[in-house]
């Protein structure tokens, strides 16, 4: 169903797009940096609990996209649009009532997740974190957006919108922390910005009518029942995991956030430059559903194994590169940012860590859960996802972290043991092969 060359070109603009990513989230953390470790702190709090909320808002558009491919994949092109419409709708609406309620319980989110940080860290972390959430319902609705367009195999399309959106993020970033200086506030507004542009260029594009799947007021509303449970079968339990896991990392965070502010701002720093090695699985991971999902919806199940391997010893080879080459460039990559001796020799032990397990580990325990998400595994997803979450990271990270007083190596040691538990059991799910009897579309 896909050439090698139709691959690459689905494949490289996620990768570019991916690259993209990466180097806005260090470029914002390089630049606040020079605001203080107090200011590098509460973005790096932060960030985790927006982590959260982007993963779940991801989630929507994951479940949409798979129910999109799918019905590309059985040439059902009506149910295809219908599809799209609803994934739209829901998108918009649940990201504007997560905005509503970041907005209303900031402080208590904060206080509960963080608890007694030290008094300029949390004022940091309140001002990025409501300046942020007003810029969720563009990100729900550009995720959705760029789900859909990776679903017709227009990466090239969210490539250059993302492009756009992160030239704008930089510019603004420069202007707000070196011109203006605004300090926390320089990074943040830019970031509401930026995703503003992207979702609304983004939705003008799909209502143009150019496209495979395109949007018109009348597959927008009203909201049609049978659609937004297909679209809700897939994204609820794939919500629930991924929030799980979110919601994990930043509880995590709160075990980092006792450890001091060297440690903190080791964490956020790492966090930034550990997405260099892991960009090749996140591209691919993107791929997946619409791989996969258009062979599972043609009722290709030989050629969707076919394609898993190949995209992931994509994923195997582009992190052990990259992960080899951040390690050799550690000095150089770290000379831009201000850090203490301390918080320098933290983010090296946690970003060497981190690129060692992920060339173990990040394409089994991240690509192959999306190949079963895409085939409509998302109930067996969602049991280990959860379950590893709680028992291994942060189960682990209490045992390393706390009890034994390793604080933020402890906590990245927890993340090793969850990233090793879901490999296992993934492999184990996709050999046994009951992802190929699920069904979640009509057929024609």
């Amino acid at each position: 169903m896909f050439t090698n060359k139709e691959i690459k070109n689905l494949l490289i603009p996620l990768v570019i797009e991916q690259i993209l990513v990466m180097l806005v989230g260090i470029a914002d953390t390089m630049m606040v940096s020079h605001a203080g470790e107090a200011a590098i702190s509460g973005v790096a709090l932060v960030d985790m609990v927006d982590y959260f909320i982007i993963t779940v808002l991801s989630s929507v558009a994951t479940g949409g996209a798979v129910i999109v491919s799918q019905y590309l994949g059985s040439r059902q092109r009506n149910q295809t649009n219908q599809s799209a419409g609803q994934l739209m709708i829901v998108s918009g609406i649940l990201s504007t009532i997560v905005m509503v309620l970041c907005l209303m319980f900031h402080q208590g989110i904060l206080k509960l997740l963080f608890g007694k940080i030290e008094t300029d860290v949390m004022e940091a972390c309140i001002i990025y974190f409501i300046i942020t959430a007003f810029s969720f319902p563009f990100l729900g609705i550009y995720n959705a957006s760029a789900a859909l367009f990776r679903s017709i195999k227009k990466t090239n399309v969210t490539m250059y919108v993302s492009a756009f959106m992160n030239v704008i993020n930089i510019v603004g970033n420069v202007i707000g922390i070196f011109v203006l200086q605004a300090g926390i506030a320089g990074v943040a507004v830019p970031t509401l910005i930026s995703r503003a542009f992207a979702a609304v260029l983004l939705t003008i594009l799909l209502c143009r009518g150019k496209y495979e799947v395109h949007l018109n007021f009348g597959v927008v509303f009203p909201p049609k029942k049978e659609y937004v449970q297909r679209i809700l079968r897939i994204a609820v339990p794939n919500g629930l995991e991924n929030g799980f896991f979110a919601l994990g990392r930043v509880l995590v965070t709160g075990i980092v956030a006792l450890s001091g502010t060297a440690q903190i701002a080791a964490n956020g720093v790492a966090n930034s430059i550990d997405q260099i090695a892991v960009m090749i699985v996140n591209a691919v991971n993107l791929a997946m559903i619409t791989v996969v999902g258009q062979c599972m919806g043609a009722g290709e199940i030989e050629q969707s194994k076919n394609y898993t391997k190949k995209l992931m010893k994509v994923s195997y080879i582009g992190t052990a590169v990259l992960g080899s080459f951040i390690c050799f460039a550690l000095p150089v990559i770290l000379s831009f940012y201000e850090l203490s001796d301390d918080a320098y020799r933290y983010t090296c032990i946690l970003i060497v860590m981190h690129n060692i397990l992920a060339v173990l580990l990040h394409p089994t325990s991240f690509n192959l859960a999306n190949s079963l998400r895409a085939a409509g595994d998302v109930q067996f997803t969602m049991a280990v996802g959860i379950s590893s979450m709680l028992l291994f990271r942060l189960g682990s990270g209490v045992l390393f972290g706390i009890i034994l007083n390793l604080g933020v190596i402890g906590v990245w040691i927890a993340m090793g043991t969850d990233w090793m538990a879901r490999s296992v059991l993934f492999t184990l799910r996709y050999k046994s092969g009951k992802w190929k009897t699920i069904k979640i579309i009509n057929e024609k």
